[in-house]
């Protein structure tokens, strides 16, 4: 385990003052851990308080055991199979004039291959498995309360087919530090024992991830904040960015709509935003937003709801307690930076709930949301230096910003402080898409 409370660093370089455009889960990290280094950060976001968007009401998993890329051998073939199916766990539309959508999709495809999908799991795992390490100190030095649940994370599965791919995966994670347990569905009932009711007639096995948790993100973003703060962190709110000045291969300044904000470093954290302040840079970022969906449920019968976190892998759908309340999320929707929420995308995860669970609530009252997730063709986040030598990429993590803000955000101030960081950076910055070379 990452143990930094009782470890000297070394810094190669003074403190600095930095800027962090963005305040959800990976933005706020980044700035937590740039002033535990003792650097001046201020932090710019549109929303009025950190955590408001992405990182708002998200599945709630640290999952590692989500290591598993989009792109594999059988997506393609399958995304066209739900391409006129409006609940579709992943909805696209490639008809639509959408340029940015179509360059994605290319890369996409590319990355549908067997070699490909085993190289960008083990990048994936690498970044996630050592998140949640940074994340277990940090509560350990913090104390920080996100209504965390540290009971693992179970994968379900309702078909034999299913179950042996899903043990297939699981084989491979294991080969790469992650191991899980099968388990049969009485194993799954026995750890989770709200699973009684589906167990009956529903469940073909299950897989256990013992070291995954699970945990409210907007909660961790806004208490992580002010530690921050007590740090000395400005974050600034209410602050449009409107793009980002270069001169002489270096950042120069940041335009808001309250006027020009300077420093010595600045980290690019905007998520599903992030390409269209780089593009005026020249750097092109292949991420594109997918939307997903989640409603949060107040519990009526706590005995009845799940206290370990559920991945339900045959109806892509995840299930966290998060106190009294319980969030089911899941879906994507591959539609642009719309966000508008389509009740047909919400109706699916209210019906699975009920047959999961059907006596936790009456499902009477819920709250429903979407946000964009920042995805990129090969499902491994953007992190690292660019050819500005200022600016820092900390971006792209799809559906795993959440269980990789605090690895992420350590990595990222490594590099500024000139260290150099505690994982191999290989396969994980912006040159492996041929689009920038960092110095």
């Amino acid at each position: 385990m990452v143990d930094w409370q009782n470890s000297c660093r070394d810094y190669t370089l003074a403190p600095m003052k930095v800027i962090v455009l963005g305040a959800g889960v990976v933005g706020t990290t980044t700035a937590y851990f740039l002033a535990e280094d003792g650097h001046e950060v201020t932090v710019l976001d549109r929303q009025s308080a950190p955590g408001l968007e992405t990182s708002f009401a998200n599945g709630a998993q640290i999952s590692a055991c989500h290591a598993k890329p989009w792109a594999a051998p059988n997506v393609p073939m399958q995304a066209l199979l739900w391409m006129f199916k409006p609940d579709a766990p992943l909805l696209f539309r490639p008809w639509r004039w959408d340029p940015p959508l179509w360059s994605w999709g290319f890369k996409f495809l590319r990355n549908c291959t067997t070699a490909r999908l085993h190289t960008n799991m083990d990048r994936t795992l690498r970044v996630a498995l050592y998140s949640r390490a940074v994340l277990k100190a940090l509560r350990q030095k913090t104390n920080i309360q996100y209504d965390q649940l540290t009971r693992g994370i179970l994968h379900i599965y309702r078909s034999a087919a299913e179950f042996a791919e899903g043990r297939e995966t699981g084989a491979h994670l294991a080969k790469l530090g992650l191991p899980q347990d099968v388990m049969t569905p009485e194993e799954c009932v026995k750890a989770e024992p709200a699973l009684a009711h589906a167990a009956k007639t529903d469940l073909a096995g299950g897989l256990m991830s013992p070291e995954d948790e699970s945990g409210d993100a907007q909660r961790f973003t806004a208490e992580l904040a002010k530690l921050a703060m007590a740090r000395g962190v400005a974050f600034q709110g209410g602050v449009t960015i409107q793009r980002i000045e270069a001169a002489r291969g270096e950042i120069a300044r940041v335009i808001t709509d309250t006027g020009a904000f300077e420093a010595d470093a600045y980290v690019l954290a905007m998520g599903s935003y992030s390409p269209h302040l780089a593009r005026d840079l020249g750097l092109a970022l292949p991420i594109y937003p997918a939307k997903g969906y989640s409603i949060t449920i107040d519990i009526e019968n706590p005995a009845e709801a799940p206290t370990v976190s559920l991945t339900d892998e045959t109806r892509y759908m995840v299930f966290s307690r998060l106190g009294n309340k319980m969030r089911v999320a899941g879906t994507a929707e591959l539609a642009g930076w719309n966000t508008a929420l389509d009740p047909r995308r919400v109706e699916p995860l209210v019906r699975n709930a009920r047959s999961l669970f059907p006596h936790a609530s009456s499902y009477a009252q819920l709250n429903a949301w979407s946000g964009l997730r920042p995805t990129t063709p090969d499902s491994v986040p953007i992190l690292g230096g660019t050819r500005y030598g200022n600016l820092f990429l900390n971006t792209g993590h799809g559906t795993l910003g959440w269980t990789m803000a605090c690895g992420s955000a350590r990595i990222i101030a490594d590099l500024i402080a000139g260290r150099t960081p505690e994982i191999d950076l290989e396969g994980l910055g912006l040159d492996r898409f041929g689009a920038d070379e960092p110095r």
